[in-house]
């Protein structure tokens, strides 16, 4: 029997030990937590972002097209070596500044006011043929699609752009003044939000616009009977979700004056989630296996008090490097996952479960058996409210 404390008597060697242990295990506990519930932006890197496009002759990787034939447009990789022909209409006033066009509904140099005739509608189709090597902690993927463009007039000439990533590869399958179709093979971007990991839905987007015509001349449209995945697609380790194409007016902020040209743009989405049974047992399971190995500590008497300490303790450790790999899967966020507000609640439970033996240090002894009962009794009830709290908070 491990001796008890006696009113003039000093703890044991032992008993001073376990009493230390005790109290660095709670005191990591009650850090871990605090350390949890802040932000883990702080000091990691960002995520790239696309910068706002600049309507220029290198801004994108372009699909081009045009009435005439490609090869007879001039290129250059100087930025104001190459100018619309719209700027031929566009007039200076004074001897200096932006010019502006005097016909039309807009006054933006890159206006077209000699455009005739209506507006082209342009019907965007795509068919997804191949996504892989999807990195959630960059948010990159590459995709394998091919791209179709109807049109109920003949197109302007066209500089269409991957917006959110880079055109790899681009095959033109077939191209006239109304219908064009490209096979493209890139590497995409779109930010991720891990709110419900591990059992989130992440958004992959293709987003296209072109930077030559503005919607004074083209719209595009989602033509949503020819927007399909291929056959037998899939993602590896992810389930689609849903897919969905729409097109916006894309209005950049002013970058010089009369700058007040819309621009049409097509997105693309396609939603993949989790297999909710894998994430469930990559997640929660540990997690409960961890609290329920620490709560068979408590059926053990105080006796018995230095193996009931390590059913705390080594928990606690596996705890936290059960957390690191986790969180060494993701990129850092400014919020919780869901992953994380468990991982609180498996911190608070082992907490509370270490206290239960931390008290019989800390009271007299003549409390030692009622320590004993409260702690089976109020312990286990309580950490299963907790632990459900961080499940579904």
């Amino acid at each position: 029997m491990t001796p008890r404390r006696g009113s003039g008597e000093g703890l044991t060697t032992r008993a001073r030990t376990l009493r230390l242990l005790s109290a660095l295990a709670l005191l990591a506990c009650v850090v871990l937590a605090l350390a949890a519930l802040l932000p883990r932006r702080a000091g990691a890197e960002a995520p790239p972002s696309r910068e706002p496009s600049a309507r220029g002759p290198a801004a994108r990787v372009r699909i081009t097209s045009a009435a005439a034939p490609a090869a007879s447009a001039p290129t250059s990789d100087a930025p104001g070596d190459e100018t619309p022909a719209s700027f031929g209409s566009a007039v200076l006033e004074g001897s200096g500044g932006v010019p502006m066009q005097k016909r039309g509904d807009f006054r933006s140099p890159f206006a077209n006011p000699g455009w005739e005739g209506p507006v082209a509608n342009v019907k965007v189709g795509l068919l997804l043929t191949r996504l892989h090597s999807y990195d959630i902690k960059e948010g990159t993927y590459s995709a394998d699609f091919q791209l179709s463009l109807v049109s109920d007039r003949p197109m302007p000439a066209m500089n269409l752009a991957v917006q959110n990533g880079n055109a790899d590869d681009i095959e033109v399958l077939a191209a006239t003044p109304t219908f064009k179709l490209y096979r493209i093979k890139g590497t995409f971007f779109s930010p991720v939000d891990l709110h419900d990991y591990p059992f989130d839905t992440q958004e992959l987007r293709i987003e296209l616009e072109d930077e030559a015509a503005g919607v004074d001349q083209l719209r595009l449209v989602p033509d949503q009977e020819h927007t399909h995945l291929d056959v037998d697609f899939q993602v590896p380790g992810w389930d689609v979700a849903y897919e969905e194409a729409r097109t916006k007016l894309h209005y950049y902020p002013d970058r010089f004056e009369g700058d007040d040209l819309y621009y049409s743009q097509y997105v693309y989405k396609l939603g993949i989630r989790r297999f909710a049974t894998s994430a469930a047992f990559t997640v929660y399971v540990p997690a409960v296996v961890i609290v329920l190995i620490s709560l068979m500590g408590l059926w053990l008497p105080r006796s018995l008090l230095e193996v009931r300490a390590n059913a705390g303790a080594p928990m606690l450790a596996a705890a936290v490097l059960f957390h690191f790999a986790l969180m060494q899967e993701l990129p850092a966020t400014g919020y919780l996952t869901r992953a994380d507000k468990m991982m609180v609640a498996v911190y608070v439970s082992l907490c509370l479960n270490m206290l239960s033996s931390w008290a019989w240090f800390v009271l007299p002894p003549k409390y030692e058996d009622q320590i004993f009962r409260l702690g089976r009794a109020l312990v286990p009830p309580v950490t299963v409210v907790i632990m459900l709290i961080g499940a579904f908070a």
